[in-house]
């Protein structure tokens, strides 16, 4: 028999509020792990952006490409620009430099030291510079054909032997055509004679 609803009032709260409690607590716990975590990779990416400020006071101001930002989130980043950015590994230690491209994401520096990622990024932002200049530049092209030189002797007799290789080529073609029209002409004739639908 189950015991009455007023017994369990009695003994203080029922065994699924406790356990919804004891849930709760569970994952406060965890989510204030999780905090902690994002909080201390957040941390250590604004001492990267801190030792990357001056690079960043170097970029021309009408250079809009590059932005130093932390995005919040899951996953803290900062972002480089629109397809580079910094983020910590799994171990949460590890400096990642991340870039994407058309085929995946390519890892361009990783280091649980801040230097050598702050360095590959300087260079990053370097070479991402000196591509746009020279985009933006870019070399002229001379528009107009030059005329085409004649061909030497050899190269119109090499022409010549590829036409009349052709030619043969499709002479033998059609001689080949006219026997098998032939052939079956032949064939079909000598079934209509047995049939003796000759005309």
């Amino acid at each position: 028999m189950s015991e009455p609803v007023e017994n369990r009032s009695e003994t203080g709260e029922g065994r699924l509020a406790a356990t919804l409690r004891e849930v709760k607590n569970a994952i406060a716990d965890r989510d204030d792990v999780v905090v902690d975590i994002r909080e201390a990779q957040f941390t250590r990416l604004e001492l990267l952006a801190d030792e990357l400020k001056p690079v960043f006071a170097e970029v021309p101001h009408d250079d809009d490409w590059f932005d130093l930002v932390i995005s919040s989130g899951a996953q803290p980043r900062l972002w480089i620009d629109a397809v580079a950015h910094v983020t910590m590994a799994r171990d949460r230690r590890t400096y990642r430099f991340l870039r994407d491209t058309r085929l995946g994401r390519v890892v361009l520096a990783e280091s649980s030291d801040m230097k050598p990622v702050a360095d590959q990024v300087t260079r990053y932002i370097a070479e991402r510079m000196i591509e746009r200049r020279r985009a933006v530049e870019g070399d002229t092209i001379a528009l107009e054909r030059a005329p085409a030189p004649a061909p030497a002797p050899e190269e119109r007799a090499g022409a010549g032997a590829s036409v009349s290789a052709i030619l043969r080529s499709l002479l033998v073609i059609l001689v080949g055509g006219l026997v098998g029209v032939a052939a079956v002409l032949a064939f079909t004739g000598g079934w209509l004679e047995r049939l003796g639908l000759t005309f």
